[in-house]
């Protein structure tokens, strides 16, 4: 028995689920400090399941706190740099291309020590420790809670660092530090990106989950929480607190998840219709597909793994104006505003409901809408879903689609063009919540390996780590699997090396 959430910036949806069956779901309206949406959510969701809130054995929640705060510029905390790249790596200086009020928002201070390693491990200079305990002092004198340290090629080697971390928190203990070879990939500059991201959030990281810990003791749920990642797997509660950037774009990942759960479509395309946006992305056996480009999150390039999903300006509070649909919403205010709900705006609902497509409101608000408006929206709504779907789509012959989400009673029942067929699934208004509840647990390795021992011996070697982090995480170790294994040889480097990928995916462990 488990209960799923998905806290969104609208709406906190819960469902509780004993297995592969949904016994119940809830939908409210998500509340400033997001918990007491969790609260309200989850108390209505198993009280209507009839499960006692012992009966519960973990509680899986997504949310898009993190990646709003980024893009709102908002609970940010001063955040230090420490690059370890020096004498190279001058030409183009840490947080080069962020945008100048969200290096403001986090109070920036720069650093660049002597130190990194050379591709195949050897060192560009040796960590200059004395500077290092200068930077020490002087981040606790000036007051910063969080630091980045970024090492040239960390991924292959992460020595510098480990120990620089070591000399920082020595001389600086409240300090959080975020080490960039646990972050992101290969490319300085984004995994250094990505390092400062997580950092800045580690307060807020700290503050949300000790309000669910205390929205769970609310409940009487003693079961042990965890959150959703992007790449639809869950993480600790603990491992968010070092970790919360990997739950950016979680929300879409948790309803392509539980999308392709509900629906049985393990390859295809899931639509998600939201209030103000449309997701749009490709499930690969039943989990999204990971952007092969550079992610930007909050006008930041970042190389960290996120989904591969378009959103584009439509949902169920989109505005009609004349032949135009969205972007513009009335978002959360929908049911004040729109007009089958006694308000006076145009929405998409509206025209939904004009059409005979959802039952919504009071119909009889906007029976007399003309009926060329409607087909004119109708057709404007379907050209924009047909584009997304053409554009994630990677071949030419029409695929399996699968709508979700409250507004995909925007949705036609067909799209010839691009939908071999489209399916909407039993309780597709809460994929989100669904996908969070069935989410595994998963280990992964991705780094530069040396070949000297052999391809075999490497291989094995990274599969054995990524078992070992997933087991760590909480998986069952004995229905572990290996669900990816990338090798990209290096053929540019003047050695025997490549750029090795490994993730291992399990249920969780019945013990935790």
């Amino acid at each position: 028995m488990c209960i799923g959430v998905d806290v969104g910036g609208t709406n906190t949806d819960a469902v509780v689920m004993d297995g592969s069956r949904v016994l119940a779901w809830a939908k409210t309206t998500t509340t400033p400090d997001a918990t007491g949406g969790l609260v309200a959510a989850v108390r209505e969701a198993l009280a209507q399941s009839g499960v006692a809130a012992a009966a519960v054995r973990a509680v899986m929640v997504g949310t898009t706190r993190f990646t709003n705060a980024v893009v709102e510029r908002r609970d940010l905390a001063p955040t230090a740099v420490v690059r370890l790249g020096l004498p190279a790596t001058l030409s183009v200086p840490p947080l080069t291309d962020w945008p100048d009020d969200l290096r403001q928002a986090i109070g920036a201070r720069t650093y660049l020590v002597e130190g990194g390693h050379e591709f195949d491990g050897r060192e560009i200079a040796h960590l200059n420790e004395a500077d290092l305990r200068k930077i020490g002092r002087h981040i606790r004198r000036e007051g910063f809670r969080a630091v980045a340290v970024v090492g040239v090629f960390s991924p292959v080697t992460d020595r510098h660092e480990q120990r620089a971390a070591a000399i920082l928190r020595q001389l600086h203990p409240e300090v959080s530090c975020s080490l960039s070879h646990e972050i992101g990939h290969l490319g300085l500059l984004e995994r250094e990106n990505a390092t400062v991201m997580n950092a800045c959030l580690t307060d807020l990281a700290g503050r949300f989950l000790n309000g669910l810990a205390e929205a769970l003791r609310e409940l009487d749920l003693a079961a042990p929480l965890y959150l959703t990642q992007n790449d639809g797997t869950l993480m600790t509660a603990e491992v968010a607190r070092r970790y919360p950037v990997h739950t950016f774009s979680s929300g879409p990942t948790n309803s392509m998840r539980g999308a392709a759960f509900l629906s049985g479509v393990r390859d295809g395309i899931v639509v998600d219709v939201g209030g103000t946006t449309t997701d749009v992305g490709a499930v690969v056996r039943g989990f999204p597909r990971e952007a092969g480009l550079a992610a930007v999150v909050g006008g930041v390039r970042t190389n960290f793994r996120m989904p591969d999903v378009l959103s584009i300006g439509l949902g169920g509070g989109s505005l009609v104006e004349g032949d135009t649909v969205g972007p513009r919403s009335v978002g959360y205010r929908l049911t004040e505003e729109a007009r089958v709900f006694g308000g006076g705006t145009l929405t998409a609902t509206d025209i939904a409901v004009a059409a005979g497509r959802a039952a919504i409101g009071e119909p009889a608000r906007v029976a007399g809408l003309d009926r060329g408006l409607v087909e004119r929206a109708l057709a404007r709504i379907e050209a924009m879903v047909t584009e997304a779907i053409d554009r994630v789509r990677t071949g030419a012959d029409p695929v399996p689609v699968v709508a979700v989400g409250g507004g995909s009673v925007l949705l036609p029942g067909a799209l010839p063009k691009v939908a071999s067929r489209i399916v909407r699934p039993e309780h597709f208004q809460v994929a989100n919540a669904v996908g969070a509840a069935i989410a595994e647990v998963s280990g992964e390795v991705d780094r530069v390996f040396m070949l000297d021992e052999g391809r075999d011996a490497v291989l094995a070697r990274a599969k054995a780590e990524a078992m070992a982090r997933a087991v760590e995480a909480g998986a069952d170790e004995r229905r572990l699997e290996i669900a990816e294994v990338d090798e990209v040889p290096l053929t540019y480097l003047p050695s025997n090396a490549a750029r090795v990928r490994v993730k291992a995916i399990g249920p969780l462990s019945s013990s935790r």
